[in-house]
């Protein structure tokens, strides 16, 4: 039986790359400084000349090459899913719940955090018929008809956390024989091209795609921290708590 001071030692946090908070406190300084820029009047040119050169252009073929890959970052139908089945996968061959808890906790972080901001931003899309020294105002008056759930841009900010929640889940499917490159690209590539293809696309403002990208790696390495494989289980699953997480 484990004493309450080996409890206390496997529920220790799991190590993120940069270590330490600092990194962390400096996603969320840049995040709050982008936003207070924004909302006095900064970058919105920027994000105007942006969107301009976006509609000017789209020949059909880059057009819908970048909105083929923009489903990359669809959450509710794409990522969400995926990730559900793949932990399904992972617990039936472990025979192990924790997999489903991961995919829980990046579904409540996001909830918790991206759906607020964007209705507390009340941020236009570029693809508004407001005038444009309205559309991208943040921190907007809307009409109740308009879209105002811009800032910061969902796609961006799914693909960095649950992409991340992916490739943990198949190294651990794999049994950790996941190639590192394999891994890098699942964890960095489709980030990379959703940051591309929202702002092309003009669904979303440049900046609306940096604040998500400073967001999106806080909330990841949150979740990374997180001792998945040490967090109590009631006791009734004990035939269905091992752990699951390739360790270094």
């Amino acid at each position: 039986m484990l004493t309450p001071t080996a409890v206390r030692r496997d529920l220790r946090l799991r190590p993120v790359r940069p270590a330490g908070w600092w990194f962390d406190a400096l996603l969320l300084v840049a995040f709050g400084a982008l936003t207070l820029a924004l909302a006095r009047g900064a970058l919105l040119g920027l994000d105007l000349a942006v969107r301009e050169w976006a509609y000017a252009h789209h020949p059909a073929p880059i057009y819908w090459t970048a909105r083929v890959f923009n489903f990359l970052g669809q959450g509710g139908w794409l990522l969400m899913p995926f990730a559900g089945a793949l932990a399904v996968a992972v617990a039936w061959r472990a025979r192990t719940v924790r997999p489903l808890l991961l995919v829980a906790g990046a579904f409540v972080l996001l909830y918790l955090t991206v759906g607020p901001l964007k209705v507390l931003t009340d941020r236009a899309a570029p693809s508004s018929d407001l005038p444009p020294t309205r559309s991208v105002r943040i921190f907007n008056d809307l009409p109740p008809t308009e879209y105002d759930l811009s800032y910061p841009s969902g796609h961006v900010a799914n693909a960095i956390v649950w992409y991340g929640v992916i490739a943990v889940l198949l190294t651990a499917l794999t049994a950790g024989r996941l190639h590192p490159t394999v891994h890098r690209l699942v964890r960095f590539a489709p980030p990379a091209i959703l940051l591309v293809t929202t702002t092309y696309l003009n669904f979303h403002w440049v900046t609306d795609g940096v604040a998500a990208l400073l967001l999106g790696l806080f909330l990841d390495r949150l979740l990374h921290r997180v001792p998945w494989d040490d967090l109590p289980l009631p006791g009734r699953l004990r035939e269905w708590d091992r752990p699951f997480i390739s360790r270094p």
